[in-house]
């Protein structure tokens, strides 16, 4: 069995420097897709590049909290079924296509009780939930483990590479990353650790690593026809 990568960014849309940088890694590294924030502050710019650049998968990055803390209750499913439909029909409406996979900002939908429901809500349209079982997740490639606190050992080359050899089994496998540059107006806690993964995911040394140990770079659309022929 082939192992199969998606490389895949979260938060495009959220300012132009993250686009810039998420594109810049899909160009000149080994990013193959990425999440779009419907509600960003950048999504024309977002949607822009994306129709620039066919080969990049895009998803849905389903977001209720944003970089300001605003309020909503995933316990009220009510809403979240509303707030889902709503982003999915604006998704459609920028991109004149499906997404190819449904993730969300700070993983909301794997909190207890509302990923029973995405996972309904995601069913119809036939493609990868984060989270649901089809593809595996790898989510280490990741420098503030502790809130404000920064260790870019962790979006290394050499980290990175070992992530590579020991956590990309055969199969399908999805690596998170959040790369991107700092741009006027946009505030987070998550800028100098965004242009650090940008050098690392356009390293040579790492797309050297990808082909020697043969690993199929890939996106979510490829999924469900992997998954249709095997079956």
């Amino acid at each position: 069995m082939a192992r199969n990568l998606v490389v895949n960014a979260d938060d495009l849309g959220a300012s132009v420097g993250v686009n810039r940088g998420i594109l810049e890694c899909h160009a000149n590294g080994i990013l193959t897709s990425a999440s779009l924030m419907v509600t960003g502050a950048a999504v024309a710019d977002a949607v822009a590049l994306a129709r620039e650049h066919p080969e990049l998968g895009v998803g849905l990055h389903w977001d209720v909290w944003g970089e300001d803390e605003r309020e909503f209750d995933l316990g009220d499913h009510h809403a979240v079924r509303e707030e889902f439909a709503r982003q999915l029909d604006r998704f459609h409406q920028l991109m004149g296509s499906g997404p190819t996979h449904v993730d969300s900002h700070r993983h909301a939908h794997r909190e207890p009780g509302v990923m029973e429901l995405f996972q309904e809500l995601v069913e119809p349209l036939g493609v990868p939930l984060r989270g649901d079982g089809r593809v595996g997740f790898v989510g280490g490639f990741y420098a503030q483990w502790e809130w404000k606190v920064t260790n870019l050992e962790y979006v290394s080359v050499q980290f990175l590479q070992r992530m590579l050899r020991d956590e990309v089994p055969h199969g399908w496998t999805e690596l998170s990353c959040h790369p991107g540059y700092r741009s006027r107006g946009y505030r987070a806690v998550y800028l100098e650790e965004r242009e650090e993964e940008v050098r690392t995911l356009t390293d040579p040394r790492v797309q050297a690593t990808v082909e020697e140990l043969g690993i199929g770079l890939r996106t979510f659309a490829e999924v469900p026809a992997a998954a249709a022929a095997r079956a």
